[in-house]
């Protein structure tokens, strides 16, 4: 009886659900996913599985110079710390902080004028001197004449003659005196010994200056046109520079910015004999010419070493090369559009342009833009030659008064109902929206 009764209640659950399925898959709503399977009409589109589309580009053979890249500092040519060499007053400064002076330009005037009066001293007494040995002179020889006719003794005539040399021994003397004096009353005026440009003064016109003073210089001059700028390069380069040193394609370009173009371009004019033993590196300077002073002393610049140009150096956008765990590699595309991992050996890397030693061949394709999905052995299409995805076509059939359209999306058919479709019966639509079997209505499908 129990068991009578379970089965009883199955058929019962069992009825209502079935009867309910029927009763919604009836509703309007219930159209659009029935919509294909009641179309009689043959449909046909194509998914996903497709080749990858990729962006590539051929490896190309271009000049690549090979280069060596450095930090420097730009430094003068010749620097001069102007300093008095007499003490006194300054009275006047010939020029302006900054200004550009020429050799011999008077650029300080110290007071003269105890040096102007030991000077007119020192001549006074070069003046009588010589006065005087112009007298012991003329007594030599009026003793002379009378020495030979023995009117007077040796010892007297000798006399003579050691007082007239003692007074040319004073003269000398004091010319000398005279000269120095003249020399330090010339220190007064203090002029440039170089062309260049003057920094900024130390001490201005009242003060009291001291010759040789211990503190700072009054100003001080560097050259800048031409000028030179110091680097230095890790000992394992020193042999590169060496070989090609005496190359007239070498060259050594100044580049304020990494990014910028070259402002001044020279010759290497400096090895030093020794490698720093801290840091493992040579010192190396160039002269360039620096008319326009677009570099300054004391600037950090960057500093690149042209050695050769290489004429025929395959080379591939860095986007493309690709590290690994042995070594560096890169997408190759073959002639039958199939994806290749591809080795190479990267000589050097000039911007985003980077030289392949070997591996690859002038005119072979290599990726750039790799997508997650790009696996070695993989079918791909460059972009612009095609679309990745496939296209679906449209299927037409009758059924029931509906249409359906199939489109081919990421690889799975989507089903989708017309916007409009329009389904013929023999009653009219009522107002609720329901189509009668009879009757001729017009239903919209979303």
């Amino acid at each position: 009886m129990k068991r009578l009764t379970m089965i009883m209640v199955f058929l019962t659950i069992s009825a209502i659900a079935g009867g309910g399925y029927w009763y919604w898959s009836k509703q309007p709503g219930a159209d659009v996913a029935e919509a294909p399977a009641k179309g009689k009409g043959k449909g046909k589109g194509k998914g996903g599985g497709g080749p990858l589309t990729v962006r590539a580009v051929s490896a190309v053979v271009k000049p690549m110079p090979l280069l060596i890249e450095a930090v420097g500092t730009v430094e003068p040519e010749h620097s001069v710390q102007v300093r008095a060499q007499v003490s006194g007053v300054l009275k006047a400064v010939q020029f302006k902080e900054g200004d550009n002076v020429k050799a011999g330009q008077v650029l300080f005037l110290i007071d003269p004028a105890t040096y102007q009066a030991q000077y007119n001293q020192a001549l006074a007494a070069l003046a009588r001197d010589r006065a005087q040995l112009e007298n012991a002179r003329a007594q030599q020889q009026r003793l002379e004449p009378l020495l030979k006719r023995e009117f007077i003794t040796r010892q007297e005539y000798d006399v003579a003659v050691t007082s007239a040399k003692s007074l040319e021994a004073t003269v000398q003397a004091d010319q000398a005196a005279a000269e120095q004096l003249r020399i330090q009353l010339s220190y007064a005026r203090i002029t440039s010994p170089i062309s260049g440009r003057t920094g900024a003064l130390s001490v201005k016109p009242g003060n009291l200056v001291q010759a040789a003073g211990a503190g700072a210089p009054l100003v001080t001059i560097n050259t800048m046109d031409p000028i030179l700028v110091s680097f230095s390069i890790p000992e394992r380069q020193l042999d590169e520079v060496r070989r090609y040193q005496n190359d007239r394609q070498m060259r050594i370009e100044i580049l304020p910015d990494r990014n910028t173009p070259a402002v001044a371009e020279g010759k290497l004019v400096f090895v030093d004999n020794t490698v720093t033993a801290q840091t493992g590196t040579v010192l190396l300077k160039t002269r360039v010419a620096n008319p326009k002073e677009l570099i300054w002393p004391g600037q950090f610049v960057n500093v690149r070493i042209v050695l050769t140009v290489e004429p025929e150096a395959v080379v591939v956008p860095e986007a493309a090369v690709q590290p690994g765990q042995e070594g560096s590699f890169v997408y190759l595309i073959d002639e039958n559009s199939k994806v290749k991992v591809q080795p190479v050996k990267i000589s050097r890397q000039l911007g985003a342009d980077v030289v392949i030693a070997s591996g690859i061949k002038a005119g072979d394709r290599v990726i750039t833009e790799i997508p997650q999905a790009l696996t070695p052995g993989a079918t791909v299409q460059l972009a612009g030659e095609g679309k990745g995805g496939g296209k679906g076509e449209k299927g037409k059939g009758k059924g029931k008064g509906k249409k359906a359209e199939d489109k081919a999306q990421d690889g799975k058919d989507e089903v989708k109902a017309p916007a409009e479709g329009q389904a013929k019966g023999e009653g009219k639509a009522s107002t609720e929206g329901k189509n009668k079997t009879e009757g001729k209505a017009e239903a919209v499908t979303k």
